[in-house]
Formats: C-alpha cells, sequence, structure tokens
C-alpha cells in the first residue's frame, strides 16, 4: 500500500528525511507570486488569521561583536552588495559592525559524529509522538479552509502540509529565536572546517545578502529577523532566499510574513512543493522488501534524489513491492532507512517522497513528514 493521503487509503503498516538542510525559509520582492482575491466569509477570514500565542522566547544566544566589517571575507561582501544592490557602504559597514559572531551557530551546524549509526525508529520517534499529533489535529482543525484552498490549487495533500510544519516547528511553537544576522553572517564567514566548507560559506553569503534584500524589500530593520541557528525563518523554516523565491501571500492581506501567518505559510510550503516536482494525485512511497540472494538491488541505492527506475527493473534486482500493483508508467527510487542493529527498511520512493527531500534533503525527514501528516489525519479521524 502507498503511503499517501489518508483521506484516500487506509492506514499503512509502517510508514520525510532530514531536518538540517532547511531547504531548509515581512512583506517580500515583487516576483513572489501573489494569489487573486477570493471571496471568503468572516467566519472563514477569521478562521485562517488567528494564530495560536506563543511564549516569548528568550534569547539563545547573545554572541559576541567581533567587527566582520573588517574582516577581508566581510569588506568584500560589503564591496559586491554596492556594486550589485546599490545598497550603502556605510550603512552596511554600521549593520557588520553591529552583527555578532554565534560560536553556538558554529557548534550546531557541525555534521554529527560518523561512526554513530544512522536509526530510523530513534529519529522517527522524536516527530511522531503525542504532543506533536495532538498540535497538528488543533493547527488542522483552526486552518482547515487554507489547507483545503492550497492542496486544491497546489495539488499537495493537506496532511503533508501539516507534517511539514509539525516537523518543523511544532505548529509555530520552535521557530527559533537567533538573530538571523548573526547567524547567517557567522556561518557565511566562519563556517567549520568540513569537507564542503566553501560551498557551505558560499550558500550562507547567499542567504546573507537574501536576508539584506528581504529586509529592505519589506522595510524593516533586518535585526528583527529571528529564527534557527542556521538562518531559517517562521512557522515553516524558510531561508530568507526561500522566502525572496517561493513564499505567497496566501491570506490576501497585501504582503508575505512567515514569521506571523500560519496561512502565508501553508501556502508557500505547498507552493515550494509543486515548484520542486510534487506530482498531484501521486503516492508518497510502497513498502518494499529486498532479496538475500540476488543482490543487485545494493547498486540502486543511494543513486540521488530522483525516481529513475522502473517497476521491472527494481523486480529484476531482487525488489519486491507490498502492494498488489504498483502505478502504472511510475519510476522510483530504492531508499533504505536504517535501523541501527535492527533491520532496515527498504521503500520505493516517488517523484513526490524527492520532492519532499528538496526542502530537507534527508530520507529519514521525507518520511517522517509524511508519517506525521498521516498519524494527525489518523487522530483528526478517530
Amino acid at each position: 500500500m502507498p503511503l499517501t493521503s489518508l483521506r484516500r487509503l487506509p492506514a499503512l503498516t509502517s510508514a520525510l528525511l532530514f531536518s538540517a538542510l532547511c531547504a531548509l525559509p515581512p512583506a517580500l520582492h515583487a516576483e513572489s507570486p501573489k494569489q487573486p482575491a477570493k471571496s471568503k466569509s468572516a467566519k472563514d477570514k477569521k478562521a485562517e488569521k488567528k494564530a495560536p500565542a506563543k511564549k516569548k522566547a528568550a534569547p539563545e544566544d547573545q554572541g559576541e561583536f567581533v567587527k566582520f566589517n573588517e574582516w577581508k571575507e566581510g569588506a568584500q561582501f560589503i564591496d559586491e552588495m554596492v556594486q550589485r544592490n546599490g545598497f550603502d557602504r556605510a550603512e552596511l559597514n554600521k549593520l557588520l559592525a553591529q552583527t555578532r559572531y554565534l560560536d553556538t551557530a558554529i557548534q550546531l551546524i557541525k555534521p554529527a559524529p560518523s561512526n554513530k549509526p544512522k536509526n530510523w525508529a530513534a529519529y522517527r520517534a522524536r516527530f511522531i509522538e503525542p504532543v506533536r499529533i495532538n498540535a497538528g489535529v488543533e493547527f488542522w482543525n483552526t486552518y482547515g479552509v487554507a489547507l483545503a484552498r492550497a492542496e486544491a490549487q497546489y495539488g499537495v495533500p493537506m496532511e503533508i502540509i501539516v507534517g511539514i510544519i509539525g516537523v518543523e516547528t511544532v505548529y509555530g511553537r520552535n521557530t527559533g529565536n537567533f538573530r538571523v544576522m548573526d547567524a547567517i553572517t557567522t556561518l557565511a564567514f566562519d563556517y567549520p572546517n568540513t569537507p564542503n566548507r566553501e560551498a557551505r560559506m558560499a550558500f550562507f553569503r547567499g542567504e546573507l545578502e537574501n536576508t539584506l534584500l528581504l529586509a529592505r524589500d519589506a522595510g524593516i530593520d533586518p535585526f528583527s529577523l529571528r529564527g534557527s541557528y542556521a538562518g531559517a525563518i517562521g512557522w515553516a523554516q524558510f531561508m530568507p532566499g526561500s522566502i525572496r523565491e517561493y513564499a505567497v501571500d496566501f491570506d490576501g492581506d497585501g504582503k508575505i510574513d512567515l514569521r506571523n501567518s500560519p496561512v502565508d505559510a501553508i501556502g508557500s510550503v505547498a507552493h515550494y512543493l509543486a515548484v520542486h516536482g510534487w506530482q498531484r494525485g501521486e503516492p508518497v512511497a510502497f513498502p518494499a522488501t529486498v532479496s538475500a540472494d540476488n543482490r543487485q538491488w545494493e547498486s540502486m541505492l543511494n543513486q540521488g534524489l530522483e525516481a529513475k527506475y522502473t517497476e521491472q527493473q527494481l523486480q529484476a534486482a531482487g525488489v519486491t513491492v507490498s502492494a498488489p500493483t504498483l502505478p502504472a508508467g511510475m519510476r522510483f527510487g530504492l531508499v533504505d532507512l536504517q535501523n541501527g542493529t535492527n533491520p532496515t527498511e527498504y521503500w520505493l520512493a516517488t517523484n513526490n517522497f524527492f520532492a519532499i527531500t528538496q526542502y530537507n534533503r534527508s530520507y529519514f525527514y521525507a518520511m517522517s513528514v509524511a508519517e506525521l501528516g498521516r498519524a494527525v489525519a489518523a487522530a483528526r479521524n478517530r
């Protein structure tokens, strides 16, 4: 049986991929797509705008002033921003001088020890648990109108949207309280010493540029932006670049605000997945079994985040599927969910599974999104 919308299929006996790359996500730039205004009842408008109260979080790290504007990399960045985007040099010098170095961001971004075995069951337990499920039911009941509208417009099932927002922030409860300027600047100029350090520093320099453009376009103080230790913002944890490119004004108030509008977050998640390959009406994954004798299937593992194999190719390589039949003409990727010392789970992942991995490039993350959404839907139907 495929892992997909519970409103269409019965519950699975078992069933996103890793939450640190974020795609790991104020009013944004003019290219952000706007939704046409639609007539809504007063009741619908009230339900869509209502957001649960959040506790005011204490600052997670005050950081220290290091005068980033005097660093060689900082001075070069300022030159580029002046030339490319017309920023005032004196203002950028002032901003970077006021930005703090966050050692916490450095420590948290470091990869986990490679000698620790991956454990899907342990990872799953962090997200598919009563607190998150109950919060998901409340979120769905409150924003059902917006969720249904997003599904109709973008083709992404409501439970997948619910799953992503639940995994990312427990429905707006844990959006992060680091100053985004501090976190992103630290990682842009002093990323930990890893094999991909240069590429990651380039990524965060791009996100620093997007942070400043986002703040300028929205007319806000860039230091007012709060988010995760990696600079992800709001209910859906979009990086600043993703906000500028993929976020939408889904509540129709004329601005995009993923920090304070759960409805904008709902529409933005659905739009992001649709742009990144979500196929309307297709399932997410099918449980699979691999042969102990014919081990050709091993060459199909870790072949990129895409569905590339036909059913016939998989069968010839020793892969069988629990479902009676697979949808005709579809292609799949073979996904392994390692369980430490316990047996590994194998799944046939569809294009929709890999669309979720574009949000966060991890098998564990994608499957957790799908399973949390399934669990919330089941809880609502009880």
